[in-house]
This record gives C-alpha cells, structure tokens and sequence, in this order.
C-alpha cells in the first residue's frame, strides 16, 4: 500500500454522518482518503448529555478541538471543562470520555491517529441504538 493519499476537499455539510440519537458523528477524511493514516471527524452532542463513556484505544492516539459548546472531557479519572477553541491531546492507552454538561449543543472536532477509525462506526451505530445516550 503507498504511503501516499489525495488531497480532501469538501464544503461545511461535506462527509459521511452517523446519527446515534443525542449524538452524532460525520467523518471527513478516514481510512480510505488517508491511507490509514489518520481520521478525521466532527462529534456533535446535544445538551445535558452523556458520550460513549470511558474507554481508551491502546494503538491510537487522539485529538479533540472544541468547535462549539463546552466539552467536558474526562483524562486518566479527571474531568476537565474545555470551552470553545479548547484543546486535548489524549495519548494512546489513556481512559478517556466526553459529555456535555451545558444547555447548548456542543461539537467536537476529533482527529485519530492512525486513521481506519470509520470502520468502526457500524458496530457504534448499533451499540448507541441498543444504548441510547443518557440525558445528565
């Protein structure tokens, strides 16, 4: 496989979405537009709602850009209030999650190195269906 990828050009409604009830996902660049080498997505959740919950990816790094909102992102077993244009680094194989505590939509802009994130989204998309996002 080259190591090398196409340049991804798309507009602000550009990529794929995932709609998991109070939250959401749309990929812009993962597996195939990078050659693995990255992923990139934007996470949206709604007000007064809990994420994933903790988990942690022990070959993957990540990256999270509050472009809306605040986060509250937990790292390692403490919770941090990150405002818009806050960011996190999270090293691979630290426990991590995010929520949002505010009465506002909030949007995280994630990057996942290496890609190949997006593979996982089918499994995601049914685990949210069967365990909704609860409200804080």
């Amino acid at each position: 496989m080259s190591s090398e990828f196409s340049p991804v050009m798309l507009g602000p409604d550009g990529g794929r979405r995932y709609e998991m009830g109070a939250i959401s996902a749309v990929f812009k660049a993962d597996g195939p537009e990078t050659n693995n080498r990255f992923s990139i997505s934007e996470w949206w959740l709604e007000a007064r709602n809990e994420g994933p919950g903790a988990h942690k990816h022990d070959e993957s790094d990540e990256i999270f850009y509050v472009i809306e909102g605040t986060a509250s992102i937990l790292v390692g077993d403490g919770w941090h209030q990150m405002p818009q244009g806050s960011v996190c680094v999270i090293p691979r194989g630290t426990m991590h999650d995010f929520r949002n505590e505010s009465t506002a939509r909030m949007g995280l802009f994630n990057v996942f190195l290496p890609g190949a994130f997006e593979e996982m989204m089918p499994t995601i998309v049914d685990w949210y269906r069967e365990n909704p996002a609860k409200p804080l």
